[in-house]
């Protein structure tokens, strides 16, 4: 052990008395971001008096580690007094004068505790990180000044990155009020529309002189690329982006866990090169349909196969990003209309084939010149919460030195 750190067991106590009087039913779980989420579990018939009780300023953690990716569930409890699933173990700091509870949970954010927490986890068919491995993790324990001082520090960071998720929320929420407003509502400022009939069921009604048109009709480029033979330990630590399904949202770009590849790699994939402008929509798996608008900043850019690269030829790469999120494209577009079940893949053929409503050239263009204000804030927001988040990962990385 290290001079300066100590061992966890010596400042914690084990908690968590069943709920025998049934006196709490708000049943919760951890997720790998390590919050307190709600239970999934269907409480009908459940017997919450075996569950533990979880209390403000008390750990929580989910021992079981196999099918848990590689991050250890754990939480700090701030809010009321909830119960969690009774294979949960429970502990709380003896003195919060010796060992700030905040400060120990950054321990636990850290990549490093998560990797030791499943180096030490035993067993055969499931592994376990129980309560006694628990305790004999090592962690520096300086003085509770400076413990305090770390933990205002990562919260001022942290702080600033949630209050820039309110604000993007806040300008994505402009953004579909808008759309909605105009091509849904069809109430344009200084535009007098006259709707016309149509045989079309999902769009039994729209603006004279504006067009149904097929998605290939209005692109240049629709298309997905592959990952890189040897997929993730074949990424590199810089060079051209290769963007996959979980840096695609709907309306913004998520930089975070974005991958690299070098020349060579890229060069395979040059028929999936991004050029400014370009639609993102991922087409498998859970965030299937979810679409955004490459922002510049991360070109050079390829995708790999769950993504899918849609190159409008007109301008109008913001419209479109707009009409696709919205709730009754995807539903069209995902089939979940009544009697369907929700699709969890979708084929070239599907995006070529997808009807979209296009606007006259004027509304078109002051439309996309409203917009690309709009996601241009959220773009730049979202380059500052990845440095922010970039900071608050070296914040971490130093309290092994403290």
């Amino acid at each position: 052990m290290k001079s300066n750190y100590k061992r966890l067991g010596d400042y914690i106590v084990q908690k968590g008395l069943p709920n025998k009087a049934l006196k709490y039913n708000n049943l919760l779980g951890i997720n790998n971001a390590k919050y307190f989420v709600k239970a999934k579990t269907n409480l009908n018939g459940i017997d919450l008096s075996k569950y533990r009780i979880v209390e403000k300023n008390q750990f929580a953690f989910n021992r079981a580690t196999t099918r848990n990716g590689d991050k250890i569930s754990i939480a700090l409890r701030d809010g009321d007094t909830c119960i969690v699933s009774p294979s949960y173990r429970i502990f709380e700091v003896k003195d919060a004068n010796k060992l700030d509870p905040q400060y120990l949970m950054m321990w636990f954010r850290r990549p490093e505790f998560d990797r030791y927490a499943r180096f030490k986890s035993h067993g055969s068919a499931h592994e376990f990180f129980d309560y006694d491995e628990m305790c004999e993790v090592e962690l520096p324990v300086p003085s509770i000044e400076k413990q305090r001082e770390i933990v205002r520090e990562y919260n001022v960071v942290n702080d600033r990155i949630a209050l820039n998720k309110q604000l993007t929320q806040k300008l994505e929420d402009t953004a579909q009020a808008i759309y909605k407003q105009w091509f849904v509502d069809f109430s344009i400022p200084d535009e007098s529309v006259a709707l016309v009939e149509t045989k079309n069921i999902d769009f039994p009604l729209v603006p004279k002189d504006w067009a149904l048109k097929r998605i290939d009709e209005l692109a240049s480029k629709i298309g997905s690329g592959s990952t890189p033979r040897g997929g993730k330990g074949a990424y590199k630590s810089q060079g051209i982006s290769l963007i996959r399904s979980m840096n695609v949202h709907d309306y913004q770009f998520v930089y975070e866990d974005l991958a690299f590849i070098d020349d060579v790699q890229a060069k395979k994939l040059a028929n999936v090169e991004i050029e400014p402008r370009d639609v993102l929509i991922n087409i498998t798996g859970v965030s299937v349909a979810r679409c955004c608008v490459v922002p510049n900043s991360v070109l050079p850019a390829r995708v790999n196969q769950h993504v899918m690269i849609i190159r409008p030829n007109l301008e109008m790469s913001y419209y479109l990003q707009c009409a696709l999120a919205s709730s009754n494209y995807k539903s069209r577009l995902l089939g979940t209309s009544e009697g369907a079940s929700t699709r969890q893949a979708l084929t070239k053929a599907d995006i070529e084939e997808f009807l979209v409503l296009v606007p006259s050239e004027g509304v078109l263009a002051k439309f996309e010149g409203i917009a690309e204000v709009i996601f241009s804030k959220i773009e730049a927001l979202a380059q500052t919460s990845q440095k922010l988040k970039e900071l608050r990962s070296i914040i971490l990385s130093k309290l092994a030195t403290n």
